[in-house]
């Protein structure tokens, strides 16, 4: 992608790969680096940063224009996942590291989705992931990110995103799809 541009109004971004928010004055040069699943990691005189779908006007982007529908296969959501289990991984799928142009599924982050009843009737996504890295500071970000976008569900009523370290995650768990998409096959 590599597209450099000035930054149109001060935005907030969050520092990669510490995780800390910060501000990116109007008027700022930077240049796209990886733009999947509303978000951009840009790159500015003080390293990546990463910008949320709802700030891509700052950006100069049109917010309705940048949005992808993401219902593609991939080998790693469970072949018997419920619809609503279902529409919660496709939403993961919409959920990128920064740093790399492959979604958190097919990445083989998420370790576990399930849809649970609550006592009151009310669904409620559980969702077990990792990161690739456990020092990486952008966990909390990339989960809250997974967090907001399932809660985006019109049937969902609450979500809940845990990190966990074990098994530790390797490159055997990445996805046909995203092996391809990284050319390691």
């Amino acid at each position: 992608m590599h597209s450099s541009l000035e930054l149109k109004r001060e935005v907030e971004a969050i520092q990669i790969p510490s995780g800390d928010a910060i501000k990116l004055p109007l008027g700022m040069k930077v240049i796209i680096t990886q733009s999947l699943g509303g978000t951009y990691t840009v790159a500015t005189d003080f390293g990546l940063a990463r910008i949320s779908a709802k700030d891509v006007d700052a950006l100069g982007i049109d917010p309705e224009a940048s949005k992808k529908d993401a219902e593609s296969a991939s080998s790693n959501i469970p072949e018997g996942a419920s619809d609503l289990e279902a529409q919660v991984w496709n939403q993961l799928k919409n959920v990128y590291d920064p740093e790399i142009p492959v979604n958190i599924v097919d990445l083989g982050l998420v370790y576990d989705c399930a849809v649970e009843q609550t006592e009151e009737g009310k669904n409620r996504a559980v969702v077990k992931m990792t990161l690739t890295a456990p020092g990486c500071g952008m966990g909390p970000t990339i989960a809250a990110d997974a967090q907001s976008r399932i809660m985006t569900i019109e049937d969902m009523d609450d979500a809940a995103v845990e990190l966990v370290w074990e098994p530790a995650w390797n490159q055997g768990m990445i996805s046909v799809e995203g092996k391809m998409k990284l050319g390691m096959i």
